[in-house]
């Protein structure tokens, strides 16, 4: 008779995964909650005590640490020793092995670091040349369906359960190791200074989304979620559209997270990961509109995100315009009726983006890795070098072009203005550019004059007097820049000569 051991702490199927074993004439062994769960169905259960001898002890910590559990999970039944061995000390064999681990990542502790479970999901992975091994209650129908058909579990399906096992104890290491890792810090957190990125990171991540593509449509992609983790995209719902792309969550992860910087009426519009349109209003209407003025041919087929509700009003501006994915944190009555008419628009409502733990980039071989870039505007410890100051609007103004500078690619540069009316908005965006000046000049390009009187920010200092030259020529009053060239004195000499007012931050956001 094949036996089956079930001891999981999800029992979301496991009764009917037992009713079905048992029907297809498996002996059931079990303990704890899992026994009594299915027992509570009327199908017969054997406790682990039987096989062990011992009740389950040391507050349950130990239940199936046992030969007689394991040895019939591992042994070998084409070694004529195993089975002689199995014989002789009366080991029974144990065919299948349902196992899900305690939910660590849930609730961090020492008693939610499971022992027995992972060590006999490994054994049974090991041994899947007879042993079958299920971590997840998605499979049991798999297992009941080949076992119905049958009476065993097919080598091809045990090797695939096999691999699903090694990855989520794998999986369920990793979250350990990284608990005890900030356990660590706190501890240490009096005695010395925290470290700036851990001397080890332990990477676990499931396929959570198939996409329709990657970059391009000869690629393949998916979007992957750190084991334990959940982000914004979870929770995400899509109110309408097409599937999502590989380029859609890309741009949507870049717009979202910089309108969420705006603690006012903010949109923002990306395309291929850049910044085309920002705004700040009074209202979401109105930010829309205004971010897309910035430049509405690079806003064609873009990414619109917003902080607050989108309203019928605002609906109705944006739905003429051809754009790709509109996310925001609720919509109105209507408003949904009035995007999702454009069938191709992909509608999402989601949650606030959580701060990233590090910003990890592949390198043969590894990962370069660091601290996500923290966008700070921190006015006390800026400097004004120059002999014109910024005025109370300027500086406002460059706080706002700061902001959204940092999240242009380099080299950037970002023309803003604002009204009388309390709206911010960039004017022209020059973006990824290997000289500052031709940056300068794409934006001044796009402002179209729109900038004069307007102010500046650069990502980088300026190495040479004719990237700001260029500035000035656009109109610009006012430049934010970290500074810290050797030729500062220069560019501050450039900015008296056309009476700019300039701030030196002391901070760079360059972004690649």
């Amino acid at each position: 008779m094949p036996t089956a051991l079930l001891s999981v702490y999800d029992k979301t199927g496991i009764t009917d995964l037992a009713a079905g074993l048992h029907a297809a004439g498996w002996r059931i062994l079990s303990s704890g909650g899992t026994a009594a769960a299915v027992a509570a169905t009327g199908v017969p259960v054997t406790d682990v005590a039987e096989l062990t001898g011992l009740p389950a002890i040391l507050g349950h910590r130990v239940v199936t640490l046992h030969p007689n559990v394991h040895g019939g999970i591992l042994a070998d039944r084409d070694d004529a020793t195993h089975v002689a061995e199995m014989q002789q000390y009366g080991i029974e064999a144990i065919d299948l092995v349902v196992v899900n681990l305690y939910p660590f990542a849930s609730d961090p502790g020492i008693e939610l670091i499971d022992i027995g479970g992972p060590a006999m999901v490994r054994a049974a992975a090991k041994n899947h040349a007879h042993v079958g091994v299920v971590v997840d209650p998605a499979d049991y129908a798999t297992v009941l369906d080949e076992v119905a058909a049958s009476g065993e579990i097919s080598l091809a399906t045990r090797r695939t359960l096999a691999r699903k096992a090694f990855t989520r104890t794998s999986a369920y290491d990793a979250e350990i190791a990284a608990w005890l890792a900030d356990e660590n810090e706190a501890v240490e957190a009096d005695a010395v200074p925290a470290r700036d990125l851990p001397e080890r990171i332990d990477l676990s991540l499931s396929k959570v989304q198939t996409l329709r593509y990657g970059e391009n449509p000869h690629q393949t992609g998916a979007r992957y979620r750190f084991d334990g983790a959940t982000g914004w995209w979870d929770s995400a719902v899509q109110l309408g559209g097409k599937e999502l792309s590989y380029l859609n969550l890309f741009d949507a992860e870049a717009a979202w997270r910089l309108v969420h910087r705006f603690d006012r009426p903010a949109c923002v519009i990306v395309k291929h990961a850049n910044p085309c349109g920002v705004a700040v209003a009074g209202d979401i209407t109105t930010a829309y509109v205004r971010a897309n003025e910035c430049d509405p041919v690079s806003a064609f087929g873009g990414i619109v995100a917003v902080n607050g509700e989108v309203t019928v009003e605002m609906a109705e501006a944006l739905a003429p315009v051809f754009t790709e994915v509109v996310v925001a944190p609720a919509y109105a009555d209507g408003a949904i009726d009035v995007l999702t008419a454009r069938k191709n628009l992909r509608v999402l409502s989601a949650s606030s983006p959580a701060p990233l733990p590090f910003d990890m980039r592949p390198i043969d071989g590894g990962l370069l890795v660091q601290q996500p870039d923290p966008i700070t505007v921190d006015p006390t410890s800026w400097t004004v070098p120059t002999t014109a100051q910024p005025t109370e609007q300027q500086s406002a103004d460059l706080a706002f072009a700061w902001v959204v500078c940092a999240a242009v690619s380099s080299n950037a540069i970002v023309y803003c203005h604002s009204d009388g009316d309390g709206v911010q908005q960039a004017f022209g965006i020059g973006a990824g550019q290997q000289n500052r000046v031709d940056s300068a000049r794409i934006a001044a390009r796009r402002a179209d004059g729109r900038a004069a009187g307007g102010v500046c920010a650069s990502d980088a200092y300026f190495p040479f007097r004719d990237g700001l030259d260029v500035v000035a020529e656009a109109g610009i009053t006012a430049v934010i820049q970290p500074g810290g060239s050797i030729r500062d004195d220069d560019v501050i000499a450039a900015a008296d000569e056309h009476g700019i007012a300039m701030i030196m931050t002391g901070e760079r956001h360059f972004r690649h």
